[in-house]
């Protein structure tokens, strides 16, 4: 089998890996990829919000399965001009991918469906903000409704920071703004392979959206995460499938927009239960690698299932019995201000650590050849280890081994899950 994988970040160089890894798979081809993903993978400059152009490299390549790795050129419609093309695609439609595109859109899905979530007022005017946030009162919770790469999400109990958040959104075209209760309880991450009927759930990952350690200062697109989650309640994943994730498929196949990829469902187990934060339509990043890198059954077949309509004769996935921590390392500046440029070093060293690999999230090679920081997140470093200890352990070790100046990364990945200080419903 030959694969080609869309995208440059680390969720791509993870997809890579497992594809690759597959050994039903022959090559793989990435587009555009990175200095990390290069290693592994054909490397092919392209811009991926070409439909045509994508179809055209895959044609070329002659390969058997396309896989998008982000969600700009799923809302862009690639998916469709590649399966137009006659090839089978992991992931949805650009109808489909509205679930991640429009959070009203969203919100009118799981009301469809009776999938449950936090209340929410879909807002045109800065008026209807702030009636909205007095409706709700603090924590509010504010979203921009199309895609903002992980940071279009404002939690504060600043009324006045809420409205800004909100102004700004209402500013772009088309502008509207989703203003939500706020969900207590611990969050996590649910990642759901679909073939449009059929929905396979992997083991749920928790992330660490927020910049600094103790969940403080403005959201990211992520700064670490793990998985397993010994204190997720039994039954989980069999209960979100069953209240959320199904439905929803269902919802979309009988609106004539069949949803064929990964479903990401953000939760809250709140009080109440499970209730719905988000859905995104691609792996996420970095809690996607937790979920997927102790997954043992054969990745890329798995995936051409969902893209071929097969899923249901797949059979049980099988899982390692280790627990997989993942830790971002970010340049100085981010999330405000990132700099880019900055030599990295030590990525030998840290690769050496056993059960680690380093996952290249914004590198590129300078004119000198030499590596360098491209973006906010820089690295991902992903550990995996018998006990949740010994897998952060190992995470932190590599990272103390990475030198990017100015760099800064999370100290507390997994830390209260290590000490068994998450409770449900406290």
């Amino acid at each position: 089998m030959k694969v080609l994988v869309l995208g440059s970040g680390a969720r791509e160089h993870a997809l890579v890996k497992a594809i690759a890894a597959d050994p039903e798979v022959d090559a793989v081809i990435a587009a555009p990829g990175n200095p990390g993903i290069d290693a592994t993978a054909l490397c092919v400059p392209l811009d991926i919000l070409d439909g045509q152009a994508v179809a055209s490299l895959a044609r070329d390549h002659d390969v058997d399965l396309v896989v998008v790795g982000p969600e700009a050129p799923l809302v862009a419609g690639v998916a469709d001009v590649c399966r137009s093309a006659g090839f089978p695609v992991f992931g949805p439609s650009a109808g489909a991918a509205l679930l991640e595109g429009s959070k009203s859109f969203a919100k009118e899905i799981m009301a469809a469906a009776e999938v449950p979530t936090a209340l929410a007022h879909i807002c045109t005017t800065i008026e209807q903000v702030g009636s909205a946030l007095d409706a709700f009162g603090p924590p509010y919770v504010v979203k921009d409704d199309g895609l903002a790469a992980g940071k279009g999400v404002v939690v504060t109990d600043s009324r006045d920071a809420a409205l800004q958040h909100g102004e700004r959104s209402l500013a772009k075209a088309g502008g509207r703004v989703v203003v939500e209760e706020y969900l207590d309880g611990p969050e996590l991450s649910v990642f759901c392979i679909s073939d449009g009927t059929h929905v396979v759930a992997l083991e749920p990952a928790q992330d660490f959206k927020r910049v600094g350690d103790g969940d403080l200062g403005p959201n990211t697109g992520g700064m670490g995460a793990y998985s397993p989650l010994d204190w997720a309640p039994p039954g989980l994943v069999e209960d979100v499938v069953a209240r959320v994730a199904q439905p929803t498929i269902d919802e979309m196949h009988r609106r004539g927009t069949p949803f064929v990829g990964v479903l990401y469902i953000g939760l809250a187990l709140t009080k109440r239960g499970p209730k719905v934060i988000e859905f995104n339509v691609r792996f996420g990043d970095p809690d996607g690698h937790a979920s997927f890198v102790r997954l043992e059954s054969p990745f890329a077949q798995l995936l051409f299932a969902a893209a071929t309509g097969e899923l249901e004769g797949f059979g049980r996935l099988r899982w390692a019995d280790d627990y997989a921590v993942v830790v971002v390392i970010a340049s100085g500046g981010y999330p405000a201000a990132p700099r880019t440029g900055d030599r990295i070093s030590g990525l030998d060293a840290a690769g050496e650590v056993p059960g680690v690999a380093v996952l290249h999230a914004g590198t590129k090679r300078d004119d000198s050849g030499a590596l360098v920081s491209a973006g906010g997140r820089v690295l991902n470093v992903v550990a995996v280890g018998s006990d949740l200890g010994k897998a952060r352990s190992a995470a932190y070790d590599a990272v103390s081994m990475v030198e990017l100046p100015g760099s800064h990364h999370r100290t507390d990945i997994a830390l209260k899950a290590e000490r068994g200080e998450i409770t449900i419903g406290a």
